[in-house]
């Protein structure tokens, strides 16, 4: 079969990036209620009785649980995304990931049945990360599957859009709940809104993801038998080389992420003084160009190439953490704009590529587990413990340690990407 003859109509073509760039805004704007409630709302309510700075460690903590379900959900989501097809996975992926979600909005306090309720919260927080899991792959292989010669980096964009858009939305709630009700309203009942608000997105996202057809590239993988029995131990077996490189080259985009969200969040509202309903918005400026860097580093990407791209930016963000405590420590509102715009701007020209890059060096046959397995495992290493090492980081020896920290996980991710481009398979764009 010809590539002419399964290839979608343009039509079709937008459908499926509109559906890739939907689901992927509903999950993260789930992900990231849960981190903004992790730093404002869930220390309180779920973990009292000791001073603060503990029960937002132990918040964090609850927070990280999410990160090691990914790649259990990568292998479950990805093994029938590779043996049954892209869209059936997806829509089972967004349907867990927002139950778990709206569950979290339901859900009763330590102040009224103790011990249990962060235990729920933990389970549900599980399987908000077993649908992530399996969510970010599929929709990154429905966008750049579907992508012509040359386009990768920039139909690989649109899911990666989903992060700043859903960012956007999450906070946006939280500030416009605090300019309504008082802080006891939101205390006591607030706080629930948008994670039960999620369900009105979730329709709309299984609505989109139904309507969609399979990927040309698995469909020709179909007609030649390609398929594989076992896409994890296949992976495993032959592609272990991709698998680390790919973990890796994840590594810097996910400890500079969850340190200008959580950590930033925490620091900023406690050490620095910060209220709420000042620091939010400064966040969300920066937000705004980490979605405005995203398309420009995809351009860039499918001119001059992912990896160059992607190296580029990863020893900026090795610099970025050299000058992370002078601009954030210093408490400043000047500094603090700056550090926040810099910040998120790196994280959109890393972000950009991402998908397209970590999708390449995997085969049609395994590229749903793989590229899921290595951007979930490079969640585990770079975001699970970042807010909590960072915390605990800053309060012992400085936001000069917050910095070094970043600066390391860069570098590492420098040699990924070098080792990363050795790499040929037929998944290259």
């Amino acid at each position: 079969m010809t590539d002419a003859a399964v290839s979608p109509p343009p039509a079709s073509k937008r459908r499926v990036l509109f559906a890739s760039l939907i689901g992927t805004t509903i999950e993260f704007y789930d992900f990231y209620i849960y981190a903004t409630a992790a730093v404002l709302v869930f220390p309180d309510l779920f973990f009292p009785g000791g001073d603060r700075m503990t029960a937002m460690l132990a918040s964090f903590a609850t927070f990280s649980i999410a990160f090691f379900a990914r790649p259990i959900g990568a292998v479950v989501f990805g093994h029938f995304g590779d043996r049954v097809g892209r869209k059936a996975t997806l829509v089972a992926a967004l349907m867990t990931m927002g139950l778990s979600t709206i569950a979290i909005g339901l859900l009763p306090t330590y102040h009224s049945v103790g011990v249990v309720a962060p235990l729920l919260l933990a389970l549900c927080r599980f399987g908000q990360g077993l649908g992530l899991g399996g969510e970010w792959g599929g929709a990154v292989l429905l966008a750049t599957e579907n992508a012509p010669p040359g386009r990768k980096a920039w139909f690989g964009m649109f899911p990666q859009l989903g992060a700043p858009i859903g960012f956007i939305l999450s906070t946006l709630s939280f500030i416009v709940l605090g300019q309504v009700m008082s802080e006891g309203e939101f205390m006591a009942w607030g706080w629930r809104v948008p994670f039960i608000a999620s369900a009105l997105l979730v329709i709309v996202g299984l609505w989109m993801r139904l309507k969609i057809t399979e990927t040309p590239e698995f469909e020709r993988a179909i007609d030649r038998a390609e398929r594989v029995q076992a896409p994890a131990l296949t992976l495993v077996a032959h592609h272990k080389f991709a698998l680390l490189t790919g973990t890796l080259a994840g590594l810097a985009t996910f400890v500079l992420f969850y340190l200008m969200t959580v950590f930033a969040l925490g620091w900023g509202t406690t050490a620095m003084g910060y209220t709420r309903e000042q620091f939010l918005p400064i966040q969300l400026l920066g937000v705004c160009f980490f979605g405005l860097f995203i398309p420009l580093a995809a351009l860039a990407a499918d001119k001059w190439g992912q990896g160059r791209t992607l190296l580029a930016t990863s020893v900026a963000i090795a610099l970025f953490g050299l000058v992370l405590a002078p601009l954030f420590g210093s408490g400043g509102m000047v500094g603090v704009v700056a550090f926040f715009i810099i910040g998120f701007s790196l994280m959109g020209c890393t972000y950009g590529p991402l998908g397209a890059a970590l999708a390449r060096p995997f085969p049609t046959t395994v590229r749903y587990t793989g590229a899921s397995m290595t951007f979930n495992l490079a969640g585990i290493l770079g975001a699970s413990l970042a807010p909590y090492a960072a915390t605990w980081l800053a309060g012992h020896y400085g936001l000069q340690a917050v910095g070094a920290y970043l600066t390391v996980a860069a570098l590492l991710t420098v040699l990924a990407l070098i080792g990363m481009g050795r790499i040929r398979t037929e998944g290259e764009a």
